[in-house]
């Protein structure tokens, strides 16, 4: 796995950028973001796609190897009149070391294949429909996918769902991604964006509910999302000391079964702290992912 595969693998926070503002993408890199995803999808009208792929060439040029690694594309979905012409960009892109692309509408290995090759980089599919659902284990472990990603808007559409605000309703979707992952071998999934931009406990809710049903990421639609999201999507300080603490004192008492703070700690308990540490990364203003100091005593 390459530096840039590892980073986004770990990434916390995806966001997108208007394929056709490419002025903005250097803004966006410094956000706090973990990860950019330049749009030229639902973020541009029809008629202004072809000079966002224009644009999005030449301000690619200008970039450092530090900052594409941090970039992706979100092409337009296989069947639709502009993917052709995408795919002509990823050409072009992967010549600069493209970091990932992403891809709408995935619902075959086929599509994931195809873009994985031309662009010589991995592939973000993004499921957004009962076909794509269905294929869900299929899509998991094909060659090339780098992690699963959740269109919940336009699965709602899709299947004509009503959900409520906190949408139980796709809980059990939501499951099923991260199984998928699971049994794939794959990172933990990016769920969706939260589209009310001005709700800071929605977007504190959505996040909880992401990492309460094994997501690792989420896709952000403004810079001012992305802070939320890094944050929600980590353990908390008090989660933090307490898988520290369990690993220490395992580590003193040696094998077997012991009592903290009331909690008897066994196999599968060890086996959860350290995930949450190993899992744990954060981002210090740059957008860069560091590892989380760990006290030297921890086994």
């Amino acid at each position: 796995m390459s530096g840039a595969t590892a980073l986004l693998a770990r990434a916390r926070s995806f966001l997108f950028v208007p394929g056709d503002r490419p002025e903005r993408l250097r803004k966006a890199l410094d956000s706090g973001a973990h990860a950019v995803i330049a749009d030229l999808e639902d973020a541009v009208a029809p008629e202004d796609k072809p000079a966002a792929r224009q644009a999005l060439a030449g301000a690619w040029a200008t970039l450092g190897p530090a900052e594409r690694e941090r970039l992706l594309v979100r092409i337009n979905a296989p069947g639709t009149a502009w993917y052709d012409d995408d795919m002509a960009l990823l050409r072009e892109l992967a010549r600069h070391k493209l970091a990932g692309v992403v891809l709408p509408k995935a619902e075959s290995v086929a599509a994931i294949d195809q873009v994985a090759e031309l662009a010589r980089a991995p592939v973000l599919p993004l499921i957004e429909s009962a076909q794509g659902l269905h294929a869900l284990d299929l899509l998991a472990r094909a060659p090339g996918v780098l992690r699963l990603a959740f269109g919940h808007l336009d699965f709602q559409a899709d299947l004509g769902l009503h959900c409520d605000a906190d949408e139980r309703e796709l809980d059990s979707v939501r499951l099923a991604f991260t199984m998928a992952s699971r049994r794939g071998g794959l990172p933990a999934p990016v769920d969706g964006v939260t589209a009310a931009l001005d709700d800071e406990l929605r977007l504190a809710a959505d996040a909880a509910r992401s990492r309460r049903l094994g997501f690792g990421a989420k896709l952000c639609i403004h810079p001012r999302q992305v802070g939320p999201v890094n944050e929600g999507l980590g353990p908390t300080p008090a989660q933090r000391d307490w898988a520290q603490r369990v690993l220490q004192t395992s580590r003193e008492r040696g094998t077997g079964a012991f009592r903290l703070d009331g909690q008897m700690i066994d196999a599968p308990v060890l086996q959860r702290a350290r995930r949450l540490l190993d899992d744990d990364a954060f981002c210090q203003g740059d957008g860069a992912l560091r590892p989380l100091p760990r006290p030297a005593s921890q086994p």
